[in-house]
């Protein structure tokens, strides 16, 4: 029996009716609507579709496929199990929030037209960006703005974009644009590259991810640039400038880690990098990399938000969040450690871990197509993640000097039971691929544990973990910034406001200097010019709004007069 009913419906609802709960219920009943949102996913049946009528134009709100139903799965997935990490937290506009932020993306992703895609769209971009306010400091303030105004930006191109489509085919439903088709495909090709974080476009990322709540670090490290990889794989398979650019975003965010301090800096770097090999197999565009970048995606919602629960919960009981702080916490917290570490062993294509069996088919499809350089510059991508995520952030987090820095909270318990769900999925997955591999849009006949593959696997892995271990200290965090392309629009962030904000608010009081100086003659010219004279004359007598004003013969007379005026002048022309 199926839930014939848009998945996004459950989360919504739950938005707005979580405050109506008790604070105690609160977090158990959070749990009640990503759980209907996935046995909704599960359960409905293949090309099954919702539409509505609006005018003249029919649009889907849900229509269900291969590919969408696996992105559907790990969205609705990863909100219950983040729903289950959040146990502890006792604020409700944050929860609602990422209720909100959810349905967004279960809404992008079962959109069957561009306007239902971008009302979603939109919904995600104001829901995650109170999940940064939540934290309310200063910085995360001034990091949320930056956030909303880049997705704002990135919003309205896909917007003009969809506009400019509508305009010329009259057509609203969602479809594969062939590669360079026209005008408004690159406009709504550079507003979801927004969201997926390609460089040069990828700076809110690592800006305001670290900034956000330990709780809400966790959905938008699932579901922004994840959502934005299924409309790519959906609009613009086979683009090849997105192979590209994907392989840039690879080596990028690792390179960038290199010089990130902050522990949630450093795994918001590496979502840019293992993002780019997901756009990467959107750019090849061939059902083996279609299958590999939903396999992919589906992976890294895994391990990314096991990742981020490991930092979470270092920064829930230390306050702490950079290298250069921390260090042989190992001790204090042995659980969340080896719990992290599985993460860790995942985003670094470890055998039997999810990581293994997903991104070796986006490699190998590469390789499938004869694009050796690029299947080189992706397998030497592997080889950074594994050495910042899996050895950098760890080793000086949890070993290595000890900084005298210690827990002063407790781990809730949800936190841990939370991370132990999402270390058993992702072992589960990497020791059954063909779990995973049954959901892909495409049938698939790939063997990720051959005798080559593994030995290349360990080869790499070995020399990695020496290389850092000769050079652990090298690689230590610094209490420094790295300038990255932020800067931007951050540096004339200062003029931008003085001409634009300031600039709009000096006309903005000019006007209103004179409209109120105007009604207050036109106030006057209303009022008796004898009483008006007396009243200046005699100021202490009081006004009285029924005495000081025209007779209303005169009044009706200027009217007239007026009238009279104007027919004339018409008559003449």
């Amino acid at each position: 029996m199926s839930l014939e009913i848009p998945p996004f419906i459950f989360l919504v609802l739950g938005a707005f009716l979580l405050p109506l709960f008790p604070k105690k219920v609160q977090p158990a009943a959070f749990l009640v609507f990503p759980l209907l949102g996935l046995i909704t996913v599960w359960t409905l049946p293949d090309q099954w579709t919702f539409s509505t009528q609006f005018y003249s134009y029919e649009l889907v709100i849900c229509k269900v496929d291969a590919l969408s139903r696996v992105f559907g799965i790990i969205f609705a997935l990863i909100g219950l199990i983040a729903g289950i990490y959040s146990w502890h937290v006792k604020d409700t506009p944050q929860q609602s929030s990422a209720l909100l932020y959810g349905a967004g993306a279960l809404g992008v992703t079962f959109a069957g037209d561009f306007f239902t895609l971008l009302l979603f769209w939109e919904l995600m971009a104001i829901a995650s960006t109170f999940l940064i306010w939540a934290r309310r400091d200063r910085e995360s303030a001034s990091a949320g703005m930056r956030y909303f105004l880049v997705h704002l930006f990135g919003g309205s191109l896909l917007m003009a974009g969809i506009a400019l489509h509508f305009s010329q085919t009259g057509q609203t439903e969602i479809r594969a644009f062939a590669p360079g088709e026209s005008v408004a495909a690159w406009l709504m090709l550079i507003g979801v590259a927004i969201n997926t974080a390609i460089p040069p476009l990828h700076a809110w990322l690592s800006d305001s991810y670290p900034k956000a709540t330990v709780t809400g670090a966790i959905f938008l490290s699932a579901m922004t640039t994840k959502s934005a990889v299924y409309v790519l794989a959906r609009v613009f398979p086979a683009w090849e400038i997105l192979l590209y650019l994907g392989v840039t975003m690879a080596l990028y965010g690792v390179v960038y880690a290199v010089l990130a301090n902050d522990i949630r800096q450093i795994l918001a770097y590496h979502i840019i990098s293992q993002v780019g090999y997901m756009v990467a197999g959107v750019g090849i565009g061939t059902e083996m990399a279609i299958n590999g970048t939903a396999a992919h995606a589906f992976s890294h919602i895994l391990y990314k938000a096991l990742l981020f629960m490991g930092a979470g919960v270092v920064l829930h009981t230390t306050g702490r969040s950079k290298l250069s702080e921390l260090g042989g916490l190992g001790k204090c917290m042995p659980l969340a450690v080896w719990l992290y570490m599985i993460g860790a062993f995942s985003i670094s294509g470890f055998p039997l871990f999810n990581g293994f069996i997903s991104k070796s088919i986006i490699i190998s499809s590469a390789g499938v197509e004869h694009l050796y350089v690029a299947k080189f510059l992706l397998i030497l991508a592997s080889v950074g993640t594994f050495l910042h995520t899996g050895l950098k952030l760890p080793y000086h987090t949890w070993f290595g000097r000890d900084s005298g820095v210690k827990p002063t909270k407790k781990i809730p318990r949800n936190m841990l039971v939370a991370m132990g769900a999402l270390a058993f999925f992702c072992t589960f997955f990497g020791v059954f691929p063909q779990v995973l591999y049954s959901c892909l849009p495409f049938p698939i006949d790939y063997q990720p544990y051959t005798k080559l593959h593994l030995i290349e696997t360990t080869q790499l892995l070995a020399l990695t973990f020496v290389a850092f271990w000769i050079l652990r200290w090298k690689v230590a965090g610094e209490p420094l910034i790295a300038l990255d392309t932020d800067w931007f629009y951050r540096k004339p962030a200062p003029l931008i406001r003085k001409i634009f904000i300031g600039g709009v608010n000096r006309v903005f009081h000019v006007c209103d200097v004179l409209i109120s100086t105007s009604v207050r003659l036109v106030a006057q010219l209303a009022s008796n010019p004898i009483e008006l004279w007396q009243k200046r004359r005699f100021p202490q007598r009081p006004f009285d709004a029924d005495e000081d004003r025209f007779p209303l013969s005169v009044s009706l007379g200027l009217t007239i007069l007026i009238i009279v005026l104007i027919t004339l002048i018409s008559v003449t022309k």
